[in-house]
């Protein structure tokens, strides 16, 4: 803790880079994953082929992708662009089966409502589907974001990698107290950006927690009214 507040300045210009290296890939990954399991939800052949590439894509080895993707995209060993890249595969990957879950977790009642009105395709996914898989998509966001900020340190053993590079540092000085700020900061930085995330999921979706709040209001109602008989 006492190297951790003689270092508050480096702690945080480490935990800008960290967070770019983190989220950047995140913002990729929602922007390829959201429009392509909005496209291959309702086609068994493409939903399985995608959800068979993401496994793949997910098995390959964090390590070995950030040193193998110089020789494939034609980057420099220590560029950021290669921690950025692989965490946007991964991001992807795991991001493009949240959304499926998502979609198939709106009620097929609201959804043959919407078909009913005459909501064409389109209108009907941006309108009814998406804003109500939000809950569900947002529970998988959290697991990809703070998984990536994990993986983000382990960039860290090709020279990039934000806070990682505490770890590596103190591993080869022999600074435990190095090791121990790096984990400190780590850990509060996913549980800030964990909660960040889940206000804004609850501020997209108002609905849920009025909803919530009815239910609990004819809850409590329930019992006085039967009383009163």
């Amino acid at each position: 803790m006492q190297y951790l507040l003689a270092h508050l300045s480096d702690a945080w210009s480490l935990t800008l880079v960290h967070l770019r290296l983190a989220l950047l890939p995140v913002l990729i990954g929602l922007a390829i994953a959201v429009p392509l399991g909005v496209l291959v939800q309702r086609a068994p052949i493409a939903r399985r082929l995608t959800t068979a590439a993401a496994s793949i894509v997910f098995t390959i080895p964090s390590l070995a992708l950030f040193v193998a993707l110089p020789t494939i995209i034609g980057t420099r060993i220590l560029d950021e662009a290669n921690v950025i890249v692989a965490l946007t595969a991964y991001t992807a990957a795991l991001l493009v089966r949240a959304v499926l879950e998502a979609l198939d977790a709106v009620p097929v009642h609201v959804r043959d409502a919407a078909i009913a009105v005459g909501y064409p395709v389109i209108k009907r996914k941006l309108k009814v589907e998406l804003p109500l898989s939000i809950p569900v998509l947002v529970a998988g966001l959290r697991v990809v974001v703070v998984t990536n900020i994990a993986m983000v340190a382990v960039g860290s053993v090709i020279g990039i990698g934000g806070l990682g590079s505490w770890f590596t540092m103190g591993y080869q000085t022999n600074k435990s107290d190095q090791i121990l700020a790096g984990i400190i900061v780590l850990l509060v930085l996913a549980g800030v950006i964990d909660m960040l995330i889940v206000v804004l999921g609850r501020l997209a979706t108002p609905w849920e927690h009025a909803g919530r709040r009815a239910s609990r209001r004819r809850s409590i109602a329930s019992p006085v009214v039967g009383g009163a008989r």
